[in-house]
């Protein structure tokens, strides 16, 4: 009977792959969920500005934020941006009506 403290090795074994198989996918979701919270903040940031100063102010805040800017759109006092972060898109509208 020298088998009798392989199954549990065996069960030891799979049982720290699986967790460390979870742990990578979560991290990797936990990486996502922050680029795409990061991504609106830079677009909420770079509407914002965009109202006041124009494409380029809009563009720059994104970038300050850690984005990109990906699309300008506006339509009377409606500015509405589109920004990336590591893949992650986010739009956002300002204006400056009350």
């Amino acid at each position: 009977m020298r088998d009798r403290g392989s199954a549990a090795i065996v069960t030891l074994v799979v049982t720290l792959a699986v967790t460390v198989l979870v742990a990578s996918g979560l991290q990797a979701l936990a990486g996502r969920l922050a680029d795409r919270e990061q991504a609106r903040t830079a677009a909420d940031a770079a509407a914002l500005a965009g109202v006041r100063g124009g494409r380029s102010a809009a563009s720059a805040l994104a970038a300050a934020n850690g984005g990109a800017l990906v699309a300008w759109h506006v339509e009377g006092a409606t500015v509405t941006v589109t920004v990336a972060v590591d893949g992650e898109t986010a739009t956002a509208r300002a204006t400056d009506v009350p």
